[in-house]
C-alpha cells in the first residue's frame, strides 16, 4: 500500500505538471460552457427563440440554463464529446510513457508493473473526480447569474439528485479514461492510441449504431457498447427529453441502472485489461 501511495503520488505530480492535462481539461470546461449556456442564452435572448435547428421553447431554453437542471445538463456532453477528450488523456497518460522511455525506467528500477500502472489509475481517477465537481461547481455558479440575469427564484438542485449526476459523471469519465489507458498500452505510443479512441468513439460506435436500426442481431451488441452505456446514463439523468432536443452522444436505449452496471463492468474490464497487458509482455 506504501509503494502504491508513492507511485500514486509520483503519478499525480507529473500530471500535474504536464500541459496536455490543462489544456484538455480547460477545453472540456470551455465547450461545456459554450454549448450549454453561452449558446442557449445568445438564442434564448435572440428574436427567433430556435436553437440548433430544432424548434425549442424560450422557456424550455430558460429552464436549462437554471440551477435546477444542473444535474440534468451536467452529463450531457460526457457521452462522447467529453468521452473523446478525456480517453485522449488516458491515452496520453499511457502512451506517452512508451514514446518518452519513462515505463522503461520506472519498470526496471521503480515499484513492480502492477503498483506502476495502479499509480497511473489512481492518479487519474483523482484528475477524473475533480473535473466532474469543478465542471458542476462551475455549472451551479453560471446557471445562479443567468437565473439573477433573468430574474427568475434561485432554486438549487436537490443533493440526491446533485449527487447521483456527479457519480454518473465520474463513471462516465472513469469509463473513457481506463479506456484510453487500455488502448495507450496496446498501442505503446500516445498518436496511435489518440487517433484509435477518437475514430472509435466519435466514427465507429455510431456506424454501428446506424446498421443495428436495421439488423436486430447487430442491435443487440450496439446496445451494450461503452458509449451506448454511457449515452443511456446521461439520457437517464434528463439528457433526452425528446429526439428534436437530444444532445449528440445522449440516448435511452438503456435504463439507468443497466447502464451503470455495464459501465461498471466494462471499467473493471479495461483496467484488469491494462494490468494484465502490462504484466505479460516486454516494455521494449
Amino acid at each position: 500500500m506504501n509503494t502504491l501511495t508513492a507511485s500514486s503520488r509520483a503519478e499525480f505530480l507529473r500530471l500535474r505538471t504536464w500541459p496536455s492535462l490543462w489544456v484538455l481539461l480547460s477545453a472540456w470546461l470551455v465547450l461545456n460552457l459554450t454549448f450549454v449556456y453561452v449558446f442557449n442564452y445568445l438564442t434564448y435572448r435572440s428574436d427567433g427563440g430556435t436553437g440548433f435547428g430544432a424548434a425549442v421553447p424560450r422557456s424550455v431554453l430558460l429552464a436549462r440554463m437554471l440551477p435546477g437542471a444542473v444535474p440534468e445538463v451536467l452529463t450531457q456532453g460526457m457521452a462522447m464529446f467529453g468521452g473523446a477528450l478525456i480517453l485522449t488523456l488516458g491515452a496520453l497518460a499511457a502512451g506517452s510513457g512508451y514514446g518518452w522511455g519513462t515505463w522503461k525506467t520506472a519498470l526496471t528500477q521503480g515499484p513492480g508493473r502492477l503498483t506502476a500502472i495502479g499509480g497511473t489509475l489512481v492518479a487519474l481517477a483523482v484528475v477524473v473526480a475533480a473535473l466532474v465537481v469543478v465542471v458542476f461547481a462551475v455549472d451551479l455558479g453560471v446557471s445562479s447569474i443567468v437565473a439573477g440575469a433573468e430574474s427568475q427564484p434561485m432554486r438549487l438542485p436537490w443533493v440526491g439528485d446533485s449527487a447521483r449526476a456527479i457519480g454518473a459523471g465520474m463513471l462516465i469519465l472513469g469509463m473513457w479514461t481506463a479506456c484510453g489507458v487500455l488502448i495507450g498500452t496496446l498501442a505503446r505510443g500516445p498518436a496511435l492510441a489518440v487517433g484509435l479512441g477518437l475514430v472509435w468513439v466519435l466514427v465507429v460506435e455510431n456506424l454501428l449504431r446506424g446498421v443495428g436500426a436495421v439488423l436486430d442481431p447487430i442491435r443487440f451488441v450496439t446496445d451494450y457498447l461503452p458509449g451506448t452505456a454511457a449515452g443511456s446514463l446521461a439520457g437517464g439523468l434528463g439528457g433526452a427529453a425528446s429526439d428534436a432536443e437530444r444532445t449528440p452522444g445522449v440516448l435511452t436505449v438503456l435504463g439507468p441502472g443497466l447502464a451503470a452496471a455495464v459501465l461498471a463492468v466494462y471499467l473493471v474490464v479495461f483496467v484488469v485489461a491494462t494490468a494484465v497487458v502490462l504484466r505479460r509482455r516486454d516494455v521494449d
